[in-house]
């Protein structure tokens, strides 16, 4: 069935304090969505972030981020006031996030929540530690004791923590109790309000398409517990660590530094951690994007404490043994798979053995061959054409930056006579193309230019902060895009 949907994280909400969350915006977004015609709601990553700000860099791959709930809700629960709230410093820009005033006040406010709420002699509290116990004990102590060390990351932590000698864990667990119940909490509502906007998504016919890093972060909870599934040395430092080899978009490389995988030890096991994580996710959505899906084909070693990527190597990933044995313990769920970036026929076979979709990006249909296969003429039904992603610029930014013969390319292409609206042009193509899904990023609709983008991979500081502003989605865009939408066969079902 032919479907659309928009792109939008949600800290891009024009919620209030400072960063979108799970508030009556987002209700309000839902409802936009519904009367665009459109079935599905596409963001990023929901876990907590740390250095960077990046959802890609979790501190957990289950934990859900604090920034996200809803001050309002606890407002009514009686256990904030509104001016409370409003006194905290969240920033001044209601267009972009400032994660330094939210870190700093966000928490504060939470801990006044948590200290009125009584939460420890709530049932469904309890309900919710004893349903999330295999990874919620690990994160609430996790966070605590990083806390207790000045917020640094694990492997800098005192040698009997750090490698989890019974008798430190049970000494931290006890001398942080109310700490960890702190973060406990944070989970519990965060599961709750989330949970609550996405079945009310649902209700009006609009799924949800979640996102899956395929590495975890260094800095988590999940390496240091669980150290067993990743290349440590005895010492439970990185053997090697993840990232892009040297191309032309970057001479050095992308050196990311996630932890890399034991693959062998994973396939022992079943994939019992992968499968535990992947049924997780579909707790939380209804669709997965998985992300760097070339990584399970093969993956790119660079040894731990290189400056760059330049002098890394492949090695084999798990292949389809990962995927048989989801689609067996799982079960068969709709999956998309992002196969960007230069593929190999070993990368083709196993997306294509798979069944998954994968992605066609317009933007990068557009260069000096004129015979990329991101060009609408070359696709099949089984794909999701965006006219962007999170990591490129917005098309308006992108279209002002071509060089003149790919600039007139794309106009022959497209037969475009103006460009007074290039953006809606592309849409336009990504619509009337046979790919089953279309999805656009929120910032194209509107027709913003590069003030918009969300990330510029491998750059720090201005990335993950656009934020739409109240009145920028009215009725007039609502019904262009549904027009548009039914024009091309994808209306949602509302």
């Amino acid at each position: 069935m032919r479907k659309s949907g928009i792109l939008l994280p949600v800290s891009s909400l024009p919620s209030k304090y400072g960063i979108g969350t799970f508030s009556k915006e987002a209700y309000e977004f839902v409802d936009f969505l519904e009367r665009a015609g459109q079935g599905f709601w596409q963001i990023l990553p929901l876990g907590p972030t740390g250095y960077g700000d990046s959802p890609y860099q979790s501190f957990s791959t289950f934990a859900g981020n604090p920034y996200y709930i809803a001050l309002e809700d606890l407002a009514e629960k009686g256990w904030l006031t509104k001016e409370e709230c409003e006194e905290c410093d969240f920033g001044g820009d209601n267009g972009y996030v400032d994660y330094e005033k939210i870190y700093l006040s966000r928490f504060r406010i939470l801990r006044k929540a948590y200290e009125r709420s009584g939460i420890g002699k709530e049932e469904d509290f309890h309900r919710f530690q004893e349903e999330n116990r295999f990874w919620l004990e690990d994160y609430g102590l996790y966070m605590a004791v990083k806390n207790s060390f000045g917020a640094r990351s694990w492997t800098e932590w005192e040698e009997d923590i750090r490698v989890r000698k019974p008798e430190a864990v049970e000494a931290y667990k006890e001398k942080y109790k109310e700490e960890i119940e702190f973060y406990q909490f944070q989970q519990y509502l965060f599961a709750k309000q989330w949970l609550a906007l996405k079945a009310y998504a649902n209700k009006k016919g609009i799924q949800i398409i979640g996102d899956i890093p395929i590495y975890v972060a260094l800095d988590s909870a999940d390496t240091w517990a669980a150290p067993e599934l990743f290349q440590l040395d005895e010492e439970c430092r990185p053997i090697g660590v993840a990232g892009c080899p040297p191309d032309a978009f970057s001479a050095t490389g992308q050196l990311w530094g996630n932890p890399l995988y034991r693959w062998e030890y994973h396939k022992e096991t079943g994939y019992e951690w992968w499968m535990r994580r992947i049924a997780y996710c579909y707790r939380l959505y209804d669709v997965v994007r998985i992300d760097h899906f070339r990584g399970f084909d093969e993956y790119y070693f660079i040894p731990y404490g290189d400056d760059t990527a330049e002098f890394g190597h492949w090695e084999k990933g798990p292949g389809y043994d990962i995927f048989k044995t989801m689609k067996e313990k799982v079960g068969k769920k709709p999956v998309i798979a992002e196969d960007l970036g230069y593929l190999t026929p070993s990368v083709l076979k196993l997306v294509k053995k798979t069944g998954y979709p994968g992605m066609k990006v317009l933007q990068f249909a557009f260069d000096d061959s004129e015979d990329s296969d991101y060009l609408t003429h070359k696709y099949n039904s089984n794909a999701v054409v965006y006219t962007g992603t999170h990591d490129n610029d917005t098309t308006v930014g992108w279209y002002g930056t071509l060089n003149r013969r790919d600039r007139a390319f794309a106009k022959r292409y497209l037969n475009i006579r103006s460009t007074k609206e290039i953006h809606w042009e592309f849409i336009r193509a990504a619509l009337s193309s046979v790919a089953d899904t279309a999805v656009i990023p929120m910032q194209d609709y509107l027709g913003l230019g590069a003030e918009a983008r969300i990330n510029i991979p491998s750059t720090l500081g201005d990335n993950w902060k656009w934020r739409l502003k109240k009145g920028q989605l009215d009725e007039g865009l609502a019904k262009r895009i549904r027009e548009m939408t039914k024009l091309y066969g994808r209306l949602g079902e509302v």
